[in-house]
């Protein structure tokens, strides 16, 4: 069984890879600005999910890992942020090719966007002293605004292909955190975060995973409009 986190992650990479050269997808043809999204991605994830394993606010179990560690990650928790990231911008831009209506007005993204915001702010206040719905919520106040200001295009899309995305989310997220198997992959300290869970899964990880993959996208069509525009 320790190599069941390594297993989740090639897993979920395994067909997003093999249809990246889809005569009609082309995906292949976004991995510079991808791959580039995504170390800069890991630059701001990778030191929080450190310093919080540090800390006590979550942690790994060591039957489900193989022994490799850096900076106190096992390896498979740095591959996550490969693996994840690159499935899930695969899912989102191939839904976008099959469905290219598939999107929201602007005032309803806007209003969508507002709300949301108001909501995680206020929770912030409320729950300050739970570092991980802080540190968690507070990123997604940050960054959503900044995605609707910059590319409102982008969250049009994005509110919609996040919920295509919520059911492999909850399969592997769920596996992670202790469904259909006898521990958890992954633990988490309750009194940091709300106590709130959907089956298995604590309510914080859905906006984590969201801010996530939208931080990701958002790079990646920045770099392809700023940097690598022909």
């Amino acid at each position: 069984m320790n190599h069941l986190y390594l297993l989740l992650n090639l897993g979920s990479l395994s067909i997003p890879f093999l249809f990246s050269f889809h005569p009609k997808l082309k995906f292949y043809k976004k991995w510079k600005s991808l791959f580039i999204a995504i170390a800069l991605t890991m630059l701001i994830f990778i030191p929080w999910d450190i310093i919080f394993t540090k800390n006590g606010i979550w942690g790994f179990n060591d039957f489900y890992f193989l022994e490799e560690r850096l900076f106190g990650l096992p390896i498979e928790e740095w591959l996550f942020f490969i693996c994840i990231p690159y499935a899930c911008v695969f899912t989102h831009y191939a839904l976008i090719y099959y469905f290219p209506s598939l999107q929201l007005r602007k005032k309803n993204t806007t209003i969508l966007t507002q709300v949301s915001v108001s909501m995680l702010l206020l929770l912030c206040f409320v729950y300050y002293d739970k570092l991980y719905t802080l540190i968690n919520f507070l990123y997604a106040v940050i960054l959503l605004p900044i995605v609707l200001k910059c590319n409102i295009e982008l969250l049009q899309k994005y509110f919609l292909t996040f919920l295509v995305m919520l059911i492999p989310f909850f399969i592997v997220n769920g596996i992670l955190t202790g469904s259909f198997i006898e521990n958890e992959v992954v633990w988490y300290n309750n009194s940091e975060n709300l106590g709130v869970r959907l089956f298995t899964i604590p309510i914080e990880d859905t906006i984590y995973a969201f801010t996530l993959i939208l931080t990701n996208l958002f790079l990646i069509e920045f770099l392809e409009k700023k940097l690598f525009q022909k």
